[in-house]
């Protein structure tokens, strides 16, 4: 029988277990945190509970003694690899040594008690030798089989501990080079940390990177990825910021934009060792499951008990829960951004909610005493009219979060503010920078206030920690922001302190486009889809298999290579926003040109998940995949775009051909580069493929931008003619 994991326990913490009708059962009684510990345990479980769970007959075919004997000895010389690659891990890491060289020994032992209790030839001489086998007595072997998978599961979170250390020891490197770059007061000693600091974050980033993949909690994950997010876009505003302090070192406000990098950086450092470490610091409470629907689901679950049993709940506990639900709607109802349509309909369903307990109290208490058919019925129909009206609410909160959020990123989609910021900076006009400074901080509130209603809707744990990340991003880049802006209107000619702004409103915007994908993942959820899911890889092994970039590449990547491929990808996924942006436009017309675009645009935000070590794309395999995926509908658009042409004026037409004719070839050079053997050429294939689909990405979001307003003008003068007309049909008539 196969084995399968347990039970989630606190902190995600699970065990691997297997049973079957012998009674053999094992719970290592350890906590298992993460998918490559348990994997690696699966099938050594599964052989086991086989050998175990064998039918107890007592005559046998030679064929399965022979099938017994070689489980038992598969399972001993996998015990013996395992132990080898246990023992130069031991060898590797003194702290922990002895510890490991223990398991290791109980696990070579136990493995050759199995492989000795199944041996067949033993029962050739069952009297002669005194042995006692597996098919006159379990009870030796399940002894064994438990000391076993005890053993190797020691070995494995053993194992487990040198990864946690190895991230420990990177945070530390990372920690300390910063501290030196804070307090460096020389352009050239700068430059020769800073390049230290690079190498150690891009190792940071690695491991971090799988153990994110391996964690399997998904709340975890979620943490982790907000912290590895953080680390890699502070980076470059590290950088800047501590140029700017260097270039112009009695500036106040360039010392305040630099302070809080660095703040930020070190929280998001000591949030990845509390996720690695699972130990919370004290004092700090669990924000991240107070959302409505988590509310309406708990509640729903409890109110689901009394069909089972009338007793299992009290009528205070849940009049308690609805309240707390209820109140939590005021974020909506209190909200200055929430519409009076949608105000006044939570406001109802809210009332609804609350009549509708009465009505099932009522019912429940007459159910307690009379056991009719017809109050059984009646309590079915006040439990399914509650949970209704509760489905409903959570209908109309998540409208208003959702469409609050997609309001606000088209109505920000220009970046207006950040513009004017910049300008007002390089002008040294001090007004002007109050003015829009004061604009940012109201934008900065309004996406704030919204997070926190996004928060509510998000349906998931992870979905909710991300929509936080964002909260606080907003709230921490748009003072970063304005501290920038006020450094460059002080230092209007300064090229640093305006290349400083600029990093700090890339961060924004990068931020303002992964609300778009946040919007689409909690749309996906609400309407029951859901993501992928990714492997895992931190368990330490000699042929490491890192993810994505790495994985294409047997030797080690040159970060180099990666920072250019980040570069590249950051700005794919800002041309990703910007199609999204030019998509929403059409509405809901049914277009070929838009049915394209979006697909393009979908494959293309895969890509920029790519650069990043993230999404779904593992292999190099994959990637091609999708680049010729790309570079097909790019030939597809390309033809829907031409035939659309053939209904305008030929200066219109002509607009569109000149677009067409720089797509086309773009698309059959991405088809022959992804052709071209991979060799070692890896690196130098990606940076080509990205670049090719970032100029493809340009072209489609100005062919969008330029077929919407030549379909606007094409369907006005149509009208226009059909108005002539008509008014020519009424005067002839006349």
């Amino acid at each position: 029988m196969a084995a399968s994991p347990g039970p989630a326990g606190v902190g995600g913490a699970g065990a691997v277990q297997g049973s079957g009708p012998s009674g053999f059962a094992f719970d290592s009684g350890l906590e298992i945190k993460t998918r490559s510990v348990e994997q690696t345990l699966l099938p050594l479980v599964s052989q086991i509970t086989t050998l175990i769970n064998h039918k107890d007959n007592t005559k046998k075919s030679d064929k399965t003694l022979q099938a017994i004997q070689r489980v038992g000895q598969a399972v001993n010389l996998a015990v013996g690899r395992f132990v080898k690659v246990g023992e130069a891990i031991a060898n590797e890491n003194w702290d922990l040594k002895e510890e490991i060289n223990i398991a290791c020994i109980e696990a070579k032992q136990a493995g050759e008690t199995i492989a000795a209790l199944t041996d067949v030839s033993s029962l050739n001489h069952p009297e002669s030798d005194g042995q006692i086998t597996i098919f006159t007595d379990k009870t030796g072997v399940i002894k064994a089989a438990r000391l076993l998978l005890s053993s190797v599961t020691k070995v494995l979170l053993l194992a487990d501990r040198v990864v946690i250390k190895q991230i420990i020891t990177s945070r530390n490197k990372v920690l300390a080079t910063m501290e030196r770059l804070e307090k460096v007061n020389s352009f050239q000693e700068f430059v020769q940390i800073f390049s230290q600091f690079g190498n150690e974050m891009v190792e940071f980033a690695h491991l971090t990177g799988d153990r994110q993949n391996d964690l399997k909690d998904e709340k975890k994950k979620a943490k982790m990825a907000a912290a590895r997010a953080v680390l890699e876009k502070c980076t470059m505003m590290l950088l800047t910021a501590s140029k700017t302090c260097l270039r112009h070192p009695h500036c106040e406000s360039a010392h305040k934009n630099k302070g809080g990098v660095f703040d930020r950086m070190k929280v998001a450092l000591d949030k990845v060792i509390e996720i690695v470490t699972d130990c919370k610091p004290s004092g700090e409470t669990d924000n991240s499951s107070i959302s409505i629907f988590a509310g309406i689901k708990e509640f729903k679950m409890n109110i689901e008990t009394l069909r089972e049993n009338l007793n299992f709940q009290s009528k205070e506990n849940l009049s308690a829960m609805l309240e707390v639900i209820l109140e939590r709607t005021e974020d909506f109802t209190d909200s200055a951004y929430t519409s009076h349509e949608h105000r006044e309909r939570i406001l109802e369903l809210s009332t609804q909610a609350r009549r509708e307990l009465q009505q099932l109290i009522s019912v429940w208490i007459q159910a307690q005493s009379k056991k009719t058919k017809s109050i059984a019925e009646e309590l079915e129909l006040s439990i399914l009219k509650i949970s209704h009206s509760l489905n409903e609410l959570k209908k109309e909160l998540h409208s208003t979060a959702t469409q609050l959020v997609a309001d606000l990123l088209k109505y920000h989609a220009d970046h207006v503010v950040l513009k004017a910021l910049k300008l007002t900076g390089v002008e040294g006009n001090l007004e002007g920078l109050a003015e829009y400074a004061c604009k940012l901080s109201e934008q900065k509130e309004q996406l704030v206030e919204t997070c926190r209603l996004l928060r509510h809707v998000c349906g998931t744990e992870p979905l909710e920690i991300t929509c936080i990340h964002a909260e606080e991003t907003f709230q921490v880049t748009g003072q970063q922001i304005i501290s920038a802006a006020e450094t460059l209107t002080l230092h209007p000619s300064s090229k640093i302190a305006k290349e400083n702004l600029d990093v700090f409103c890339e961060a924004w915007e990068s931020q303002i486009s992964d609300m778009s994908t946040l919007l689409r993942e909690i749309n996906d959820v609400f309407e029951g889809r859901r993501g992928e899911k990714y492997g895992y890889l931190s368990l330490p092994k000699p042929m490491k298999n890192n993810a994505n970039l790495k994985s294409l590449k047997p030797d080690k990547a040159d970060s180099e290579e990666q920072a250019k491929i980040a570069k590249l990808g950051l700005k794919l996924g800002l041309l990703t926003s910007d199609a999204n942006c030019e998509i929403e436009k059409w509405g809901d017309q049914e277009s070929e040109i838009v049915r394209c675009g979006r697909n393009m645009a979908r494959v293309a935000y895969s890509l920029y998940l790519f650069t990043r070590g993230e999404g779904p794309l593992k292999t190099s395999q994959d990637l091609i995949h999708q680049l010729e995926v790309f570079a097909d509908e790019g030939l597809q658009l390309a033809a829907s775009v031409q035939a659309f042409s053939k209904q305008l004026k030929d200066d219109d037409k002509l607009m569109l051909l000149l677009e067409i004719n720089k797509l086309i070839p773009l698309c059959h050079q991405l088809q022959t580069i992804t052709k071209t053997p991979l060799q070692n050429q890896v690196f130098l294939k990606v940076d080509k493929c990205i670049t090719k689909t970032r100029s493809m990405m340009a072209i489609l979001v100005q062919l969008l931008s330029l077929c919407y307003k030549l379909l606007k003008k094409l369907q006005m003068e149509n009208n226009r003619w059909v108005s002539v007309t008509n008014k020519d049909s009424v005067d002839g008539k006349t």
